[in-house]
């Protein structure tokens, strides 16, 4: 690649940053609450204060799921974080994660519909993370854990969704394996390759990466062909590190003892080897994964360097090194493998039908209509997966993953397929429709 046009390519991927930095001093943020309900004069607030409020209240206390008809519980979440593992800039702390976490519920608004509530938590401590998103339970219909470091997010999630009856996840693991599976499964169909028989390769040991590798193997792909890679080489049962740590990392050891049939040992570039498959969420680029590793791969490879704000790997150096489909999680390059066309679907369809938890066969349900919709598009090389600019795949989406609710005895209210499709679309149109008019009528001013 000629220098020139490397150099456009570098300030192209550097402008969104540049941006940010203009435009989050100028809106001072990214969300605000309105109101919902008609104010026609000062006598409405007798309806929606005191003293008519009285009455909805007595009706939540002889019978509590009220509360999902007389308040916006129904369609509220908390996006929960100790700013610990943010994006890929690490430990930063609650209040500098903070725009993320406003961004991500900007995100749920506009293109599920759901008012979401950025929370930031004081505290690394686990057991005061659980503690607190319990407290918060009677104001919110689920919780979406975010940016929480590995190993501790782990148990955190598997807690809160054993000890809470309303749905937790956590983003960063069930989204992006969502996600990842989408595009796997479609990449791998384009390349006429089956999921049952791929050799998968994963760089990075974190919580991204173990859940996808945990979907995945529910979707298709055999564990024993997973080969996955963290700091100090590829995972094996000889690793004696992992057997040490095993009781603060059990996640970790398993998938030591349960992959890598072969039992292949070395560092990250002896993983690539004949690989169909590379899936790297681990340190951000440029450089963390080289060209002539992907070179070793089989014919017909695949590449998805999701890291941010800069992949693994720069798509031109993939290209050059041979790869046939290359994603990031970027939205300024082709196949953005990005947890937004995952999180704001599957949230509106496990709201909608106020489910208990939200399983994996939910997310994996969500996988396929995500594949489907893209294939429904036109799959090309340059497109494995819907774009966010496609907002149907978000009511779609909700109606597989609630539908897989009913099917899974978890839902509360069970409404048809059709239904679910119908209202998901109406709340997520009127979200959207929604900033359009604030934009076109100068509540939300056009930046700098």
């Amino acid at each position: 690649m000629e220098k020139v046009e490397e150099k456009k390519l570098l300030e192209k991927a550097h402008k969104p940053g540049k941006d940010a930095m203009k435009l989050h001093p100028f809106y001072k943020g990214k969300i605000e609450v309105i109101p919902k309900c008609r104010i026609k004069n000062f006598d409405d607030f007798g309806i929606w204060y005191t003293p008519g409020v009285a009455e909805p209240c007595r009706d939540i206390q002889k019978n509590p799921i009220k509360v999902y008809d007389h308040t916006n519980k129904w369609n509220t979440i908390a996006v929960v974080s100790d700013g610990t593992r943010v994006l890929g800039l690490g430990d930063i702390g609650p209040e500098a994660g903070l725009p993320v976490m406003e961004g991500k519920s900007l995100l749920f608004k506009y293109l599920g519909g759901i008012d979401a509530h950025p929370i930031c938590l004081d505290t690394k401590n686990p057991e005061e993370i659980i503690q607190a998103v319990k407290w918060l339970k009677p104001s919110y219909g689920g919780i979406n854990l975010e940016d929480i470091a590995s190993p501790k997010c782990f148990d955190i999630l598997d807690r809160l969704r054993k000890e809470m009856d309303i749905p937790v996840w956590h983003d960063d693991q069930q989204g992006t394996a969502t996600i990842v599976t989408a595009g796997a499964i479609n990449a791998l169909k384009l390349v006429g390759k089956n999921l049952n028989t791929a050799l998968v390769t994963m760089i990075g040991t974190g919580a991204a990466n173990i859940a996808i590798a945990r979907v995945l193997i529910a979707a298709g792909i055999k564990q024993q062909n997973i080969i996955m890679v963290d700091s100090k080489g590829i995972l094996n049962s000889s690793r004696k590190d992992l057997e040490k740590n095993k009781k603060i990392n059990h996640v970790k050891w398993e998938m030591a003892l349960k992959s890598n049939a072969e039992n292949r040992t070395g560092s990250i570039k002896d993983a690539f080897k004949n690989a169909d498959i590379c899936i790297a969420a681990s340190k951000p680029g440029p450089g963390t994964i080289k060209k002539e590793w992907i070179k070793t791969m089989s014919d017909d490879s695949i590449v998805f360097a999701t890291a941010n704000p800069i992949p693994e790997i720069w798509p031109w150096e993939a290209e050059d090194a041979g790869v046939k489909i290359f994603a990031t999680g970027r939205s300024d390059f082709p196949n953005q493998i990005n947890n937004s066309l995952g999180f704001p679907g599957i949230f509106r369809g496990t709201l909608d039908v106020r489910a208990e938890t939200i399983t994996d066969e939910m997310c994996i349900a969500a996988a396929y209509e995500l594949a489907k919709t893209a294939e429904d598009a036109g799959l090309t090389e340059t497109s494995i997966v819907p774009t966010m600019d496609n907002w149907e795949v978000f009511p779609r989406e909700a109606a597989a993953v609630g539908m897989k609710a009913i099917s899974q005895g978890i839902a509360r209210v069970k409404p048809s397929r059709q239904e679910l499709y119908d209202n998901s679309m109406q709340i997520i149109k009127k979200a959207r429709d929604q900033t359009q008019l604030m934009m076109e009528h100068g509540f939300i001013k056009d930046g700098i």
